[in-house]
């Protein structure tokens, strides 16, 4: 692969020390891919800022010497959106990690990007207050990656994702500029620039200051785990739910698979050999809290629920909420390999879009574990197989038609873990030449080079085959794991 000259190497020393350089090929591995294990490219050098200041630095000397770069979080990522570029660098915001600010009177908290998203809460906590939003990950994804792929969580039904809980932020453009985007409120003059950067997937620069609002604890909070004899009965509450004027602060379901896998780990309580579960949890003032947990239990009953189990205390809610948040890892138990995918399909359309994934797992021999948002019908289909016994390939290609049936279902690829490496060339089946052609515009306005995390989100021409166009080639081909023919 191609190396950084001797004088970019000298400029990155100078910036931020030669012991905040790595260059080490067996360190270097450590940063070779994301939560997306099937995806795998050493970089040339990864760089350790401590500061903002640190970090405009290292870009400018990527700027002056058009080197690509990577933000890089904590990794957790699913999507490979932090993949390496072989002849580029990684800059990892890890060291990044104070609470510069918690402002319990204007509920705002101000962040590096390295801080964890549970540690924002935590730093609320003492004021009443708490941060939304908050992955399965939380306790060590941080809010750089969350501003980044716009993280949603399981309580995002009623609280919404990233977005609508970051006010402002401070980002070092791909040419070492530093500019501050949205302001101390969600009400700003202009072009919403921030929402802009949300989402963008570290294409637009990085984030090194994030502003967010937190919310008041709730009164109340009420959760229950339901079984049910079929998905499709689970389905059915779900839409009974909301139909009804309730929205839940989450609903969760999980199929026999994740159970059996979620249950092996960490033994919460789950029922083996259930078809569905359901994971149900109001919050908010204590009575209103209180009358609408009695109708969610009568609509559960209502479609055949055969078990129903009430949390009595915070220790059994967290019981039940461990047993669903730590369904991605545990699948390693069940499974050698896996991929998780991503996708959204509306909450009418549940039970057919599984039944469908259960039947193109079974056509190509593979399992398939389901764990996901039901409230708002984001997906997690978990591809189950054994690299050893040549099963990369299938389940490669499996993952990428299940996200593609969610558009075809009237959804869309990706709900929370983004688009990064792994689903790039499936743009073109949600969205039109134009509109790629307008994002492709958007990005280029940011980033002219094509410094900032190259080949992800958008399809790389050619070798996706989707548009003409310059031709750049994709991080895989870089690392000789791929070819163009």
């Amino acid at each position: 692969m191609t190396r950084i000259d001797a004088t970019a190497q000298r400029g990155f020393d100078r910036v931020l020390g030669a012991e905040n350089v790595i260059s080490d090929r067996a360190r270097l591995r450590s940063y070779e891919c994301d939560g997306l294990t099937g995806y795998r490219v050493i970089p040339a050098l990864v760089l350790l800022p401590r500061t903002a200041e640190q970090v405009a630095a290292a870009v400018r000397v990527c700027a002056e010497h058009g080197i690509t770069f990577v933000a890089r979080g904590a990794g957790t990522g699913l999507s490979g959106g932090a993949l390496p570029v072989a002849d580029g660098v990684v800059i990892s915001l890890q060291r990044l990690r104070r609470v510069l600010a918690v402002d319990p009177v204007d509920r705002l908290a101000v962040l590096e990007p390295g801080v964890t998203n549970l540690e924002i809460t935590k730093a609320a906590a003492p004021y009443g207050l708490y941060y939304a939003p908050d992955p399965s990950s939380q306790q060590v994804c941080t809010i750089g990656g969350n501003v980044a792929e716009n993280s949603g969580g399981a309580h995002c039904l009623k609280y919404g994702f990233t977005t609508n809980h970051v006010l402002a932020l401070e980002v070092v453009l791909a040419d070492g500029s530093v500019v501050t985007l949205g302001g101390d409120t969600t009400e700003q003059l202009g072009p919403d620039l921030r929402g802009v950067f949300l989402g963008s997937e570290g294409t637009l620069g990085i984030a090194t200051k994030v502003t967010v609002r937190l919310l008041r604890t709730p009164e109340a909070v009420r959760t229950l785990l339901a079984d049910f004899p079929s998905v499709a009965a689970a389905g059915e509450v779900v839409s009974d739910i909301i139909a009804g004027g309730i929205v839940p602060a989450a609903v969760e379901m999980m199929d026999t698979l994740a159970i059996e896998a979620a249950e092996a780990a960490v033994c919460a309580g789950y029922t083996l050999g259930v078809p569905a579960a359901l994971v149900v949890e109001l919050d908010g003032p204590a009575q209103e809290c209180h009358n609408q947990f009695e109708r969610v239990k009568a609509i559960c009953e209502a479609h055949g629920c055969t078990r129903l189990h009430i949390a009595a205390d915070a220790e059994e809610r967290a019981a039940i909420w461990r047993g669903r948040k730590s369904a991605f890892a545990a699948v390693g138990r069940i499974s050698p390999d896996y991929f998780v995918q991503d996708g959204v399909v509306p909450r009418t359309r549940l039970a057919e879009v599984l039944s469908r994934i259960g039947e193109m797992g079974e056509a190509v021999g593979l399992r398939v574990a389901n764990v996901f948002h039901a409230g708002d019908g984001n997906l997690h289909p978990l591809v189950l197989y054994d690299a050893s016994a040549g099963e990369t390939a299938r389940a490669e290609k499996l993952s990428a038609e299940i996200a593609e049936l969610c558009v075809e279902l009237g959804g869309s690829l990706s709900g929370e873990h983004g688009i990064g490496t792994d689903k790039a060339c499936s743009m073109p089946k949600m969205f039109s030449e134009a509109d790629l052609e307008l994002m492709g515009r958007v990005r280029d306005a940011f980033d002219p080079g094509g410094l900032c995390n190259p080949g992800k989100l958008l399809p790389t021409p050619r070798l996706c085959g989707e548009r003409p166009g310059k031709y750049r080639p994709h991080p895989l081909e870089a690392a000789g794991v791929i070819e163009r023919l």
